[in-house]
């Protein structure tokens, strides 16, 4: 007999293991069997980031098992913050809210020089990034800077909305000294752009060249008012390269600069995360990573969202639960000097 259990022992753990999977998987599936999911997008109607979590939205939920239903919910304010707040400390911890948010939102926590920020981002569950963006400055030809070293001599009034609008531009004037009057309160980038076509403000930097493009086509086309000043990135795009568009980093005098910098344009790695609150069971945290990866790769999604000129380049939970982690460590001198990078004068 005793030989018998060594055998069997065994056989019947391995079988358990086996259907441990399963058996998550019809946990999750009845939870989520008859529930809504609220997807909580971190700024106003019309802008991209509400682009990216309604595209999204529309096609998670055939990828969560039990199928639930997926409602968007605008929540602006403060760059991604105060979604990001909400959800942190409000919002259910159970896998049904769903957060598409700012990279701002992910960083501003380490960087803000006093933080009154409620989330800490190292908690949240993180199922993925859907794209990642070069960042660049935009000028209209009437405020008379045409090229960014203009801007080292001539001031150029650039409207802010919080996130990268802000800490970007703000990293110019502090590290590389241009001329920027910031003029903040706009509720986003939509706002702002429409600032710009009024006259109201005269550019905008810390927004992506491909929300941009698909946000305002008109600006270019041939004959717009508008000029691309410079890439915030450390990268650069390629059509953008090509064109000669400088990048904010040549400009640096020093290493320090320079790096101080690409901490900064760290965020445009991971242009549009999502995540959930923390302590959501783990099982429905994969499950809803799985989905997240599934839906990158759906031929519905990828057509809706080339029609509509959004750019699809992802990043899964995991990757970038790492990168988050990674920019966190990075050592306390360095993020005191960023801090004052992007700290108003």
């Amino acid at each position: 007999m005793p030989a018998c259990k060594s055998v069997i022992a065994p056989l019947v753990l391995g079988a358990l293991v086996a259907a441990a999977p399963a058996l998550a998987q019809d946990s999750v599936e009845a939870f989520y069997r008859g529930k809504t999911i609220t997807m909580m997008i971190g700024s106003n109607p019309g802008g991209g980031y509400d682009a990216y979590g309604r595209l999204f939205g529309r096609h998670i939920s055939k990828y969560i098992p039990g199928r639930p239903l997926i409602v968007p919910s605008n929540m602006a304010g403060a760059g991604g913050n105060t979604v990001a707040n909400y959800v942190y400390l409000v919002a259910p911890r159970d896998g049904t809210v769903i957060t598409a948010s700012s990279p701002g939102s992910l960083l501003d926590p380490l960087l803000a020089e006093k933080n009154t920020f409620k989330h800490d981002p190292l908690k949240f569950n993180y199922l993925g990034s859907a794209n990642g963006e070069v960042f660049s400055c935009y000028a209209h030809e009437s405020s008379g800077v045409k090229t960014f070293q203009d801007a080292f001599t001539k001031e150029l009034i650039v409207g802010v909305s919080g996130g990268t609008t802000q800490d970007m531009p703000r990293a110019l004037v502090n590290v590389l000294g241009v001329k920027f009057r910031l003029i903040a309160g706009y509720p986003g980038t939509r706002e702002i752009a429409l600032a710009i076509d009024k006259g109201e403000v005269q550019g905008m930097c810390g927004q992506g060249i491909a929300n941009m493009s698909w946000q305002k086509p008109d600006w270019f086309e041939p004959g717009s008012p508008i000029r691309v000043l410079a890439q915030e990135s450390i990268k650069g795009d390629p059509e953008l390269n090509r064109k000669g568009v400088p990048k904010t980093l040549d400009f640096a005098k020093t290493d320090e600069q320079r790096q101080i910098l690409e901490i900064v344009y760290a965020q445009g790695v991971f242009t549009r995360p999502f995540f959930v609150a923390p302590d959501v069971p783990k099982e429905r945290v994969e499950a809803l990573r799985k989905a997240f990866v599934q839906v990158m790769a759906d031929p519905e999604f990828l057509a809706e969202a080339d029609k509509q000129k959004l750019q699809i380049t992802p990043m899964t939970g995991q990757e970038l639960e790492d990168m988050v982690r990674k920019i966190y460590a990075t050592p306390p001198d360095i993020i005191a000097k960023v801090r004052k990078a992007i700290e108003a004068q």
